[in-house]
């Protein structure tokens, strides 16, 4: 017992990375804050834009739906960071994560949005279009605010889901949490700062795991 608690619960290893640990904390957070709100951006322009129902620009949301979904987010990241030096431009490792991060988001939260607003029947945009008011405001003030409703749990499990995939930036030496949890273990020789990274993943994430499983429980209530 007292060698387990040495090699993966060492107290006096932890107060020596845990200045470390921090830093890969607010790396991550700052992330969070970033990724999460353009690749939403992204998504909604992408269902917006089904929503015209041109043929031509339906074609080209399904090419880049289906691409960046099919197309692994680590495999993107490396080829957005190691590639574009081949084409003459220098992309920070941040940036190369919010470039991969957003074309690969927006294209799984445009898909949720779209079946979002596809949830909503004509009727609504009918309605709304004979009061007068535009197409844009009627998408915007009538159809997202219940669409948004209809896939809320989609969202908020997809969001959770980018948010773990943060991890995938210390691939490009960006010094979020798992990268700094790596960095500290190769200084202490032992793995207690990694189980300290996967026990603030958990309290990081636990909150909104329990705030998912809330919301699909009020959904199916309002359903029956």
């Amino acid at each position: 017992m007292e060698q387990l608690v040495q090699n993966f619960f060492n107290i006096e290893v932890l107060i020596k990375v845990y200045p470390m640990l921090l830093k890969g904390v607010w790396m991550t957070l700052q992330l969070c804050v970033v990724v999460v709100p353009i690749g939403f951006l992204g998504g909604l322009l992408v269902a917006i834009g089904y929503s015209f129902h041109n043929r031509w620009l339906n074609a080209l949301l399904i090419v880049y739906v289906d691409f960046f979904r099919a197309f692994p987010p680590l495999v993107l990241l490396i080829f957005v960071f190691y590639g574009t030096p081949y084409v003459g431009l220098e992309v920070p490792a941040f940036v190369a994560v919010l470039i991969a991060f957003f074309l690969n988001t927006s294209s799984y939260y445009g898909e949720i949005l779209r079946a979002g607003i596809e949830s909503i029947g004509r009727g609504q945009w009918e309605a709304a279009r004979s009061t007068g008011i535009g197409r844009l405001q009627t998408m915007f003030y009538v159809i997202l605010p219940q669409a948004m409703r209809n896939v809320a749990p989609d969202l908020t499990s997809n969001t959770l889901e980018v948010i773990k995939f943060t991890a995938l930036a210390s691939v490009v030496a960006l010094p979020e949490l798992l990268r700094m949890g790596r960095i500290a273990q190769g200084i202490t020789y032992n793995p207690t700062p990694l189980i300290a990274v996967a026990l603030i993943y958990l309290a990081m994430l636990w909150p909104l795991v329990r705030f998912l499983s809330r919301l699909e429980r009020r959904m199916l209530v309002k359903q029956r």
